[in-house]
């Protein structure tokens, strides 16, 4: 079953150029209250989303080069046939799930809006309805990053064995959806478990973990898929 609107054929690539775009309105939002801590707020994040989009997008490369496509009906069908991504490849993984964290401004890279220096961040001077928007807004960024991971790692819908039981075709498409939904819980439900486990960094440390940690990981991850590919593995 199909659990997309419209199966594109860059559907991986119009989900990150759109991600991407909050950028725009963490910036402006900083720069345009006129106070100082609000501005910094605004550069923090920014850098922080420029930073670690980079190592996000190096991670997916894996699973492309695996894949052969850019279609996220095809991410999934190609694990339905080979096995998820994340058993073969966990290092891209991880940097996809750490990269999740700091591009939705979760701890412990909250360093935006930290409360002993920046008062509230780019959303201090922000009341009412605009407050709720920024976060309502990322909360749907939290599940959307969490969708795009189990699609991408965690075989979309799909339900290992679920073929063998022979379930009529309607029961199989709701266990599918089903399995969907709590693959995207779990996720949520470890956002909130770091938030509750792990302290915040510091910025020089945030900045270092991404261009100096997760960045080289990445490249030599690419190299490994390239090798699974290579030997048809993957």
């Amino acid at each position: 079953i199909a659990l997309q609107i419209a199966d594109v054929d860059n559907g991986v690539l119009i989900v990150l150029a759109f991600s991407s775009m909050g950028v725009y309105g963490v910036a402006l939002a900083g720069w345009s209250s006129n106070n100082k801590y609000s501005l910094m707020g605004g550069l923090r994040s920014s850098a922080q989303l420029i930073s670690y989009e980079l190592a996000m997008g190096i991670a997916i490369v894996g699973v492309l080069m695996a894949t052969g496509s850019l279609r996220l009906s095809d991410v999934v069908a190609h694990q339905i046939e080979h096995g998820w991504n994340a058993l073969y490849q966990l290092p891209g993984f991880l940097i996809f799930l750490t990269a999740a964290f700091a591009e939705t401004n979760r701890m412990p890279f909250d360093l935006p809006e930290a409360e002993a220096e920046l008062v509230a961040g780019y959303h201090t001077e922000y009341s009412g309805l605009r407050f709720s928007m920024f976060y309502m807004a990322e909360y749907a960024n939290m599940v959307t990053a969490s969708a795009l991971a189990v699609t991408l790692y965690l075989g979309g819908y799909h339900v290992p064995w679920l073929a063998r039981l022979g379930l009529p075709e309607t029961a199989a498409a709701i266990v599918q959806v089903l399995a969907f939904c709590a693959k995207v819980a779990l996720f949520l439900f470890v956002y909130v478990w770091v938030r509750w486990t792990v302290p915040r960094f510091r910025y020089d440390q945030l900045m270092n973990l991404g261009w100096k940690g997760l960045l080289p990981i990445g490249l030599a991850h690419i190299l490994w898929v390239s090798f699974l590919v290579l030997m048809r593995w993957a």
